[in-house]
């Protein structure tokens, strides 16, 4: 009877358990930015998009594929369509000149269609992993290592074109490529480091070169400068002097001029007064002449010496000299002639 009770309640809570499986596994509710593929009796029947869905119970199942879960790589039934991450392991390439370098990269890619990201590829990631690794090393198995070190932009650009366009048959969108360590060897990194000290104590000598030249330039062109303000200053000292020479030999020259004017004024007039005195121009050139011969015979007889010569044109005088005692006989005859030949 106790077995015949039991029957019941075991059937019961069977029937409680099928319906609590059917509903967690038949009975799905997807969130946001995520999707789940159904395959119906083995094939591809449908993609189940965010808020409640319900299956077939035994009919309809879940496919699984290979993909990003919270940044690691697990198979799940629950596709994320955001962009993930996906981190690409350091490798050793060879550069054109034979150098070996130690890079790592990462992408930023997205599903777009998930279909085909299920049945195109197997291991989607692993698939885009090996792809970009050896992509990377064709091309940088292209440049120098130089070219390399200083072209990270270059190699990322090519690298992503290569990747989107080998991945999008997969229903992948490749959004962003970064290389995230490009490592030369030790000896080459210490070999890189002495070499561009040296370009520093390079440039800091050609620096120092150049602030040199620019200095001496600069001093021989305040040497030049100084020299052309002094030259100048010593040429207007000169005009300046050679113009105070010329303004005082012209005042020099206009004196000496109205002198010999003002001298043969008074001469002209002394000849008039004489000639008005004596009433006779034969007479006042007789006494001019006479009066100038005495001058001249005057200082002659000054000099200190013992003896005077006399030239013989001292005759001339000596008539000259009686010609003056008969004008002074005349001018005492007319008192009014002496006050003529006073002023």
């Amino acid at each position: 009877m106790q077995e015949m009770n039991l029957m019941p309640m075991l059937l019961l809570i069977g029937i409680v358990v099928l319906v609590v499986y059917i509903f967690s596994r038949y009975i799905i509710v997807i969130r946001q930015q995520e999707c789940v593929i159904i395959e119906r009796l083995g094939k591809f029947h449908t993609i189940l998009n965010s808020g409640l869905n319900i299956l077939i119970p035994f009919v309809d199942q879940s496919r699984q594929i290979l993909w990003s879960r919270n940044g690691v790589i697990t198979n799940v039934d629950r596709i994320d369509m955001r962009e993930v991450v996906i981190d690409i392991p350091e490798q050793k390439v060879i550069t054109k000149d034979n150098v070996g370098i130690i890079v790592d990269a990462i992408i930023y890619v997205q599903i777009t269609d998930v279909k085909r990201a299920a049945y195109e590829i197997q291991s989607l990631p692993w698939a885009v992993a090996q792809l970009t690794q050896t992509t990377l090393r064709s091309l940088v198995g292209e440049m120098d290592l130089d070219h390399t070190l200083s072209s990270r932009d270059t190699i990322n650009s090519r690298l992503k074109m290569v990747l989107d366009e080998a991945t999008d048959k997969w229903g992948l969108k490749v959004n962003r490529v970064e290389l995230k360590n490009v490592s030369p060897p030790p000896d080459v990194q210490m070999a890189m480091e002495k070499q561009m000290q040296a370009e520093r104590e390079r440039r800091a000598n050609v620096l120092a070169a150049e602030g040199s030249k620019q200095s001496q330039i600069l001093n021989a062109e305040g040497e030049k400068r100084s020299r052309i303000e002094h030259s100048e200053g010593e040429k207007q000292e000169k005009i300046n002097q050679a113009l105070g020479d010329k303004e005082a030999m012209i005042a020099r020259a206009f004196g000496q001029a109205k002198a010999i004017e003002d001298v043969a004024a008074a001469q002209a007039k002394a000849i008039e007064f004489v000639k008005e005195a004596f009433g006779s121009s034969d007479v006042a050139a007789n006494y001019l002449i006479a009066m100038e011969y005495l001058k001249r015979f005057g200082e002659m007889t000054q000099k200190n010496t013992d003896k005077v010569f006399i030239p013989y044109e001292a005759t001339s005088v000596l008539s000259s000299i009686g010609a003056i005692g008969d004008i002074l006989n005349k001018v005492s005859q007319d008192p009014s002639k002496i006050t003529h030949l006073k002023k």
